[in-house]
């Protein structure tokens, strides 16, 4: 059955409040309610000490209220008038709170913010690193004398590896007097290897040094 309450701005609403309230802690039942908060809403403020239960029953809300709203307040008082004040809608008390993914803080998205948005996941995405060009090398790798093993010099000069180089064909061509040079292809990434340190700074100095006497770039074609 309903229980009803009126005037609680008033003395005479306080007063059968506070003697509803002898020998209990709640409205309703041994525990707080929506019966509370609904008269808790109505009573403007803690009552007098000439209203012990009711005063007693304020504070037992106002503790738990405090533990679901753990904000500092301020403190607000409203104007008193004639007319006694609507009645407050029902409060929800330890209401189960909602999976962030579907609870919206600040409304529709509006374009600025998908545009903005959008350049910090472009901004999050590495930049795409632009390819280096590559270019097609014939070397032409003579050797010392007509003594020197033409295979073991190939074999030097293949053993050479460093990124961005790729040996190709090869074929040995006369030169005279029973010499034959070594002529090579291969491809390089042109921001990777120098074909100028490859042949100063590995084709031509130890161990490569002991069959090859010196090279010759014969075409350099970008690829």
């Amino acid at each position: 059955m309903a229980i009803t309450f009126s005037d609680l701005h008033t003395e005479s609403g306080l007063k059968s409040l506070d003697e509803f309230l002898s020998g209990k802690t709640y409205i309703s039942g041994d525990q707080l309610t929506k019966d509370d908060i609904k008269v808790y809403a109505a009573v403007l403020e803690k009552p007098g000490g000439t209203f012990p239960n009711a005063a007693k029953w304020y504070d037992v809300v106002s503790s738990h209220l405090a533990a679901s709203f753990p904000g500092n307040a301020q403190g607000v008082k409203f104007a008193s008038g004639n007319s006694a004040p609507a009645a407050a809608a029902p409060a929800k008390v330890d209401a189960p709170a909602e999976d962030d993914d579907d609870l919206d803080l600040f409304g529709d998205e509006t374009e600025e913010d998908k545009k903005a948005a959008e350049e910090r996941e472009a901004a999050k995405k590495p930049a795409k690193k632009k390819e280096s060009g590559k270019s097609s090398v014939l070397l032409d790798v003579k050797p010392w004398d007509d003594e020197t093993d033409m295979k073991k010099l190939e074999e030097a000069v293949r053993s050479i590896e460093m990124p961005g180089l790729l040996w190709g064909a090869s074929k040995l061509v006369p030169v005279g007097y029973g010499i034959k040079k070594l002529q090579i292809m291969m491809t390089i990434v042109d921001d990777l290897v120098s074909v100028d340190s490859l042949i100063e700074e590995h084709l031509t100095v130890e161990p490569c040094n002991e069959y090859v006497q010196s090279c010759d770039i014969v075409a350099f074609n970008k690829i």
